[in-house]
Parts: C-alpha cells; sequence; structure tokens
C-alpha cells in the first residue's frame, strides 16, 4: 500500500530540518517468477495435464523475494545512500517509493513532491536535438509547470552543452547524453529526489558540478535517495547510509562507517574507507 500526500510541499529548509518526508513502513516485495517447468509444446501441456491433473492445477509458482520487512523514515536533509550487490533490491525498493510497484505487504507513506530518474533516456527522441528533447523532457518531468521555458533554458546554459544543443541527439557521447538529462533533473527542488546510478556516463568534472547543485536544491527542500556502485559518488553526495543484502536493511548510518562495512563484507571492493 502506497499513500501521498503534498500538504508538505516545497517546505521552508531552514524551519523543516528533519520533517518526515517519506515512511517505508515493514516493506516486502515479491515478485513471482515463470514456472520452473518450460513447456516446448502443446503435447507437453497435455501431457502433463493427464498424467497430474490435481498437481498441474495446484503447483505453486515460484515466487522471488525482493525486499523483506524493511522499515525506514526519510526526512528533510537526508541524502541517503543506497548500497548492495547488484541483485539485492535497490532499484525495485525505490520503484516502490515512487509509485511504480505495489509492496507485497507493508505500506509507504510519501508527504510532499517526488521526482525520480531510474534511466537518463526515458523519453528520448534519438532524431532530435537536445534541445528539443530537453523541451519533450521538461513536460515529461514537470507536468503543469509554470515558467517552462525559463526553467529548462537555464537546465540547458547549466548543461554547458553550448552548439551541441542544436545537433541531434543520437550523435551525443555518453557523457553529454548525462550532462543533458543532468541539467534537467536537478534544476527544480522537489520534496523527495530519487536518483538510480544516474550519474554514470557523466565525466568527473560535470558530476562534482552536478552534485553540488543537487546539495543545494536539498538545502532548499527536501531528501535524496541516491543509487549507486561508486564509494566516491556517495561519500559526495550523501550524509547516510542503508546497505542492503538479500531484500533486508544490514546496515543504517553513516557513511565512511558504512563504506568500511561495504567492504568488509565484499573483499572486491574498494573504497574512501581504505584510506
Amino acid at each position: 500500500m502506497r499513500s501521498s500526500s503534498t500538504s508538505n510541499s516545497n517546505f521552508d529548509s531552514a524551519s523543516s530540518e528533519g520533517q518526515l518526508i517519506a515512511r517505508v513502513d515493514h516493506l516486502s516485495l515479491v515478485f513471482k517468477t515463470q514456472n520452473q517447468k518450460p513447456w516446448t509444446s502443446l503435447k507437453d501441456i497435455f501431457v502433463e495435464v493427464v498424467t497430474d491433473p490435481v498437481g498441474f492445477l495446484l503447483a505453486e509458482v515460484p515466487r522471488l523475494t525482493i525486499a523483506r520487512d524493511i522499515s525506514f523514515d526519510i526526512r528533510a536533509g537526508d541524502r541517503i545512500g543506497i548500497m548492495g550487490l547488484n541483485g539485492v533490491g535497490k532499484t525495485s525498493i525505490c520503484r516502490c517509493i515512487a509509485g511504480m510497484y505495489s509492496p507485497s505487504a507493508g505500506k509507504i507513506s510519501v508527504y510532499g513532491k517526488l521526482r525520480a530518474v531510474f534511466d537518463t533516456s526515458v523519453g528520448i527522441q534519438p532524431e532530435l536535438t537536445g534541445r528539443e528533447n530537453a523541451n519533450l523532457i521538461g513536460q515529461f518531468m514537470y507536468p503543469g509547470e509554470t515558467g517552462m521555458k525559463e526553467l529548462i533554458a537555464e537546465a540547458l546554459e547549466f548543461s554547458e552543452l553550448g552548439h551541441f544543443l542544436d545537433t541531434p541527439y543520437k550523435f551525443y557521447s555518453n557523457g553529454m547524453q548525462a550532462r543533458l538529462s543532468l541539467s534537467l533533473v536537478s534544476c527544480k527542488p522537489c520534496d523527495l529526489l530519487i536518483l538510480d546510478e544516474v550519474f554514470d556516463g557523466a565525466d568527473v568534472f560535470f558530476r562534482e558540478k552536478v552534485a553540488r547543485r543537487v546539495l543545494g536544491m536539498i538545502k532548499k527542500s527536501g531528501a535524496v535517495l541516491f543509487v549507486s556502485h561508486s564509494p566516491e559518488q556517495i561519500v559526495q553526495v550523501c550524509n547516510r547510509v542503508l546497505i542492503l543484502s538479500a531484500g533486508a536493511i544490514i546496515y543504517d548510518g553513516d557513511v565512511e562507517a558504512g563504506i568500511r562495512f561495504f567492504r568488509e563484507l565484499d573483499p572486491r571492493f574498494t573504497g574512501p574507507a581504505e584510506k
């Protein structure tokens, strides 16, 4: 179950530090997977029905548990990094918070405006120019927003793409694509911003620039959930880290200590905590 409210949207950060923005309460997420018996023909199905009709009808559908009884609060000023090995449920949990998935159990409450970016290529039309795509993405990210023209103009200036803005998007490098998308998503404050590995592909200079912009946006209002495999990015952006394993939170706290904890969990991982 997911509920939301806009009553606390765009609050003044000076008076709202620590104010509750979202609550994840005993969240569980289970997906049904394909039947373990991959029939190759109607004959296979017929044989199965004839030989074991009761078993065929009552066969339990395999399930994949993504999240197990997860609970945590997100408060104003939180910049929460979410870490974990591939497949532990980082993106799926964020999609639940964003309202894209329905929890199998538990409740998610969001108070205010939420913006989530899981794929910076969503809505992109490769044949159009960067400027034309920016106008399309702006309408998608900020529906009904007043001053849209000025908002997009400021984002394009921030991107520093210059004359490339009038070049077809299909000719953009990965770094240029990241510049355009990150400039747009970070140009207006919101109460809760979810970023899922969207810094990947951006050059180091622009990553630092957009990180400062995101931090400035958070100071004005709200919090951020930041999914990343990069310890450098986590340290740069976050003041709190959650570490997931097997669909459960196994660490919630200080960033540097969390990176040390994660390094001990997976010896292949190296990060700033080694210094």
